[in-house]
């Protein structure tokens, strides 16, 4: 059984995308043909494996099956220019298929996972002058208050991927977003964060992925 949150379909509509659901199957990636741009949307942990790492007693919910299509996907929409937005453990995605590594498990006292089947919440700090902060405080990259986003996780990235710039970081640290700058042909909007955007009311993130998509 594959299944996906509503509200990621009810915020891509919303902003005037046609929302399309690929199941983890081989040879998803030839899809990428036909779509303008690419969600990777949160779920269980990536498998270690990926990164070269033994899992650990806390990684649970590992589909291999899940990663290697997942993968692939990544990989074919950067390949076609096309944008792309990760989201928690999209971002943790992202960073894997960049060589990064993650960290497999956080304290319960840093704040980030609440309890199971719901969301918590934390302030951010954005980078000034990211694409991010571009997006969330248009004319003013930097909020000494923060930003307070939904948050579910309990993995995070650890060694940061080839050519990721992080844009936010939780008070304790943890990386809360990622960006890709434009170059090795990849399209310029490729931003990943590890926070839930879909569990709030802020579109911020969603709608200028679907610009992107039409070629705004």
């Amino acid at each position: 059984m594959a299944l996906l949150p509503a509200s990621y379909i009810d915020q891509v509509t919303e902003a005037g995308g046609v929302p399309v659901l690929l199941p983890p199957v081989p040879g998803v990636a030839t899809a990428i043909a036909r779509l303008d741009a690419l969600v990777l949307t949160g779920g269980g942990d990536v498998d270690p494996a990926n990164y070269g790492a033994a899992a650990g007693p806390r990684t649970a919910r590992v589909h291999p099956e899940r990663d290697q299509a997942e993968l692939e996907l990544l990989a074919a929409a950067l390949a076609a220019g096309l944008p792309v937005l990760g989201i928690c453990r999209g971002m943790q995605l992202l960073n894997v298929a960049r060589g990064g590594t993650l960290c497999q498990h956080l304290p319960a006292e840093a704040g980030h996972t609440p309890t199971p089947g719901t969301f918590g919440s934390h302030q951010v700090r954005l980078a000034p002058g990211s694409q991010l902060a571009s997006i969330l405080r248009p004319g003013n990259g930097a909020d000494p208050a923060g930003l307070a986003v939904p948050t579910a996780h309990h993995q995070a990235i650890d060694r940061l991927g080839e050519g990721l710039v992080a844009s936010a970081w939780a008070p304790d640290g943890v990386i809360e977003a990622v960006e890709l700058p434009s170059g090795e042909g990849q399209h310029p909007f490729t931003l990943a964060v590890q926070w839930h955007p879909e569990a709030g009311e802020d579109r911020r993130l969603v709608s200028p992925l679907v610009a992107a998509a039409a070629g705004g």
